[in-house]
């Protein structure tokens, strides 16, 4: 496992991952240590200090969900395809997916997203458009939409 952080407006981020895939952005305390990241980790650093400097709005590098089961990967790749600057509900999402009534089952999956900002959960609002729980916290999560100017939901 390799690993490289990168300090933002909203906290220190630790990128972890494979020589072949990013498998984790999460939040860690300002102490951590930056650790020795392969290829794949340091472009991933690269592409986030872009998009924290409002000069990048999609991500390219390859991820790895497979910790994940089928219908939360299912889930997430939904949330990967809102694009910047666009907000969705998880009901919506429960729509896209054929399974309306599970809106809540959605947003246990959202929970569960192990690479925050490359896989943006923090654009998936509840149906009342209220910002609701967000790995980062909720004060990231008005940053982040914020930052990308979303309209809400």
């Amino acid at each position: 496992m390799y690993q490289a952080a990168l300090d933002t407006p909203i906290g220190r981020l630790m990128i972890e991952g494979t020589r072949k895939a990013v498998t984790a952005v999460r939040w860690v305390t300002p102490d951590v240590p930056v650790g020795k990241g392969c290829k794949v980790v340091i472009q991933a650093r690269k592409q986030l200090r872009e998009y924290f400097e409002g000069k990048r709005r999609t991500f390219d590098v390859p991820i790895s969900l497979d910790r994940l089961t089928d219908f939360q990967r299912a889930v997430l790749m939904e949330v990967r395809s809102v694009g910047y600057g666009e907000t969705i509900t998880y009901a919506e999402i429960a729509r896209r997916l054929k399974k309306a009534t599970a809106p809540r089952a959605v947003g246990q999956a959202n929970a569960r997203n192990p690479i925050n900002i490359i896989v943006p959960c923090h654009r998936v609002l509840s149906s009342n458009g209220k910002l609701t729980g967000y790995a980062g916290g909720v004060q990231a999560k008005a940053w982040l939409l914020k930052h990308e100017q979303a309209v809400l939901v």
